[in-house]
């Protein structure tokens, strides 16, 4: 030592410098190199066999194709590595490795590239022959096969059907083949969430590559390249490396660039065998060159303010036709409209509110319409959009109706009418989300959460509530003419609440209803109203009798027994009552637990409303008065099943039989 210190005092300056940055080139590259564990910081003093394009750039970065045709490169580590154990028993041993790549092409913004970058593990680093092309990602195949014992981690940005890739760019593990054993779109788990990375991006991203050889599993994770290593990989396969792979091995990168003229770079390195790797500091890692503009051509010089002139153009074609489309479509406004004062939105916010009333947001499609769920992007309010189809025939009368019918109604057991918008053609009505869905589901969906006896009744007091003060505390009176199960919502709170007022109609305090055409569903109807087409508060009453009955029973208004007979609701329910058992008839997924005097009462009180005879049902006051006293209903069901319920099952023809257990809303023109 003391020899060589003075020796090295004597030495020329320039001549010590340069041994200094050798020293210190060769020290960043390879710190901690000790056979099986390296870590490279730039490759400038790098031992690495390089083959084709490969080079190294003053920088210190890992060119494996430096952007010309039709080319490939190879950078391999020369010292092979005993992957292999023969005792006990041969088995491959664990490794890990972790390295920063960065994919950048001539095309801006990285939109088009065309091959890849792998890291490769082969027996040899003479993976690929000397006249084979720019493919392939620079290793050889035949047929899809490559030569055996090789194991590549694909970063692949180009989409060849002939390997059956999955798109132009996706990350993938092969084995002996680039037909990829497994393979996902490149990206990263962020907090659970998938999130896509864009390989040819030209920013740098880091890639590892685990194997446990215990577990026998490979595990490749990608993320950008600030973003610390993501707890959940990309990709995750079972393998057994001792099987495929021959001993010793080699470790390195092949890439490939063809029409697009594409650099692969790798900026940092770090391998372990039987450990983890040793994670990479970047900020010690070599910079990306910029992408510099190149020479404009003649042809560009040419072409480029053409181009500009016919954007221009374009641009100033496309206001044209936005101003010229607004004004023909312009919302449609009306003198009636601006007395009844339900709040108007904008076509655009209900757009986009339904992510543009798309199929995987619609709740469902009645006889009126369409009907979406949608989020007001302002307030985050949860909203359902009714669209009345176009092929319906009455669509701006049922839509002025309904406006008409509920603009100025409040109550806690109505679906709040928040809005409409009107265009040319289109109809749009904008209630309260119902997160619960609609009664029917509840009450006949096997699929659902049974109904509790509390949850039934306190939904039929609801509903009651509700046509009370449709009929007598309204400033006109309201009869809504389709009370059904399908048109009460339930909220999130499984509070009940009426909804779809279109066949809704309007008449002052004191005076008498006019006739109309008979409206409502099958199963639900007056016989008087069939008779007579004169829709009142009690035809009201009595569908809502049958939808007591309904609740109570779990059944519908026409439906099949197990024998797939027939039965009417209200004559079977009348029949048990006749027979002393009318606890029978009660929904048998209620398995006895229910009040048994509040049960009778509404059976009993769903009989008295579905009288045949108007004058013997009650006024839905009196009928609150009954619900919230509990109090005993007068036992008058006389004459139900001689004038009753038989008469319009088969009206003119009209068979129920044929409709079986459906719920059908029907308009019939009156007499």
């Amino acid at each position: 030592m003391p020899c060589f210190g003075k020796k090295l005092t004597t030495m020329p300056s320039k001549l010590v410098s340069s041994v200094a940055v050798f020293l210190l080139l060769h020290a960043t590259a390879s710190a901690g190199d000790d056979g099986d564990r390296f870590v490279y910081y730039g490759f400038a003093a790098a031992n690495l066999t390089l083959a084709g394009n490969a080079a190294v750039t003053p920088g210190g970065l890992l060119e494996v194709t430096n952007a010309t045709f039709d080319t490939k490169g190879h950078a391999f580590r020369p010292t092979p590595l005993h992957l292999l154990t023969s005792k006990p028993a041969a088995a491959a041993r664990s490794f890990s490795t972790c390295f920063v790549f960065a994919i950048v092409s001539p095309i801006h913004d990285g939109l088009i590239s065309d091959q890849g970058l792998a890291f490769v593990v082969a027996p040899t680093t003479a993976i690929s022959t000397a006249n084979g092309g720019g493919q392939y990602l620079g290793i050889d195949v035949a047929n899809g096969s490559a030569s055996d014992g090789i194991l590549a981690v694909e970063l692949d940005t180009l989409m060849n059907p002939e390997l059956r890739d999955i798109d132009s760019n996706h990350v993938g593990i092969d084995v002996d083949s680039l037909v990829s054993r497994q393979a996902r779109p490149a990206g990263f788990y962020n907090a659970g969430a998938f999130q896509e990375l864009k390989l040819n991006s030209r920013e740098p991203m880091q890639v590892w590559v685990d194997y446990d050889g215990q577990a026998r599993q490979l595990d490749v994770t990608l993320a950008p390249v600030r973003v610390p290593k993501p707890k959940k990989p990309l990709l995750s396969m079972n393998i057994d490396l001792s099987t495929v792979m021959a001993d010793p091995v080699y470790v390195g990168f092949s890439a490939a660039s063809n029409v697009m003229l594409t650099c692969h770079y790798v900026l940092g390195w770090s391998f372990s065998l039987d450990g983890p790797a040793s994670p990479l500091d970047l900020s010690k890692l070599p910079v990306l060159p910029q992408v510099g503009s190149k020479p404009r051509s003649k042809v560009l010089v040419v072409a480029l303010p053409l181009a500009i002139l016919l954007l221009l153009a374009a641009m100033l074609s496309a206001v044209i036709l936005i101003v010229w489309r607004r004004h023909r479509y312009a919302e449609v406004r009306e003198g009636w409209e601006d007395e009844f004062g339900p709040h108007r939105f904008s076509y655009k916010d209900l757009f986009h509110a339904t992510d543009g009333f798309k199929d995987s947001n619609l709740l469902g499609v009645g006889g009126f319409g369409r009907v979406y769920k949608g989020v007001l992007p302002d307030s985050s309010l949860e909203i359902a959009v009714k669209k009345v189809s176009h092929d319906s025939r009455q669509g701006v009368r049922e839509f002025v109706a309904e406006v008409l019918s509920i603009g100025r109604i409040r109550h806690r057991n109505l679906v709040q009418l928040l809005g409409y918008c009107r265009r040319k053609g289109e109809l749009l009505l904008v209630y309260d989300y119902m997160a619960n869905g609609s009664l029917d589901r509840h009450l006949h969906d096997q699929q659902l959460p049974v109904l509790s006896w509390n949850e039934r009744y306190r939904i039929i007091k609801g509903v009651a509530a509700s046509l009370l003060y449709l009929h007598e505390d309204c400033e006109k009176v309201v009869i809504h003419r389709d009370i059904k199960s399908s048109n009460v919502l339930l909220d999130h709170e499984m509070e009940s609440k009426l909804s779809d007022f279109g066949l809704a109609k309007l008449y002052d305090h004191g005076t008498d209803p006019q006739s109309t055409r008979v409206a409502g569903t099958i199963g639900y109807l007056a016989p008087e109203l069939i008779r007579t087409g004169k829709a009142t508060p009690l035809t009201d009453v009595f569908a809502f009798g049958v939808f007591l009955l309904e609740v109570a029973s779990g059944r519908r208004p026409i439906d099949r027994d197990d024998c797939n007979n027939q039965i009417v609701l209200v004559d079977w329910v009348i029949e048990h009552h006749d027979n002393g058992s009318i606890l029978d008839v009660v929904d048998p997924r209620l398995v006895g637990k229910y009040e048994r005097e509040e049960v009778i009462l509404v059976l009993k009180l769903g009989l008295i409303c579905a009288h045949p005879m108007p004058n013997v049902r009650p006024s839905m006051r009196r009928v609150m008065q009954y619900l919230e006293s509990s109090q005993s209903v007068p036992p008058d069901l006389s004459l139900m099943r001689n004038e009753g319920f038989d008469q319009y099952v088969n009206l003119d023809g009209l068979s129920i039989a044929s409709i079986g257990s459906s719920s059908v809303t029907i308009l019939l023109e009156g007499r």
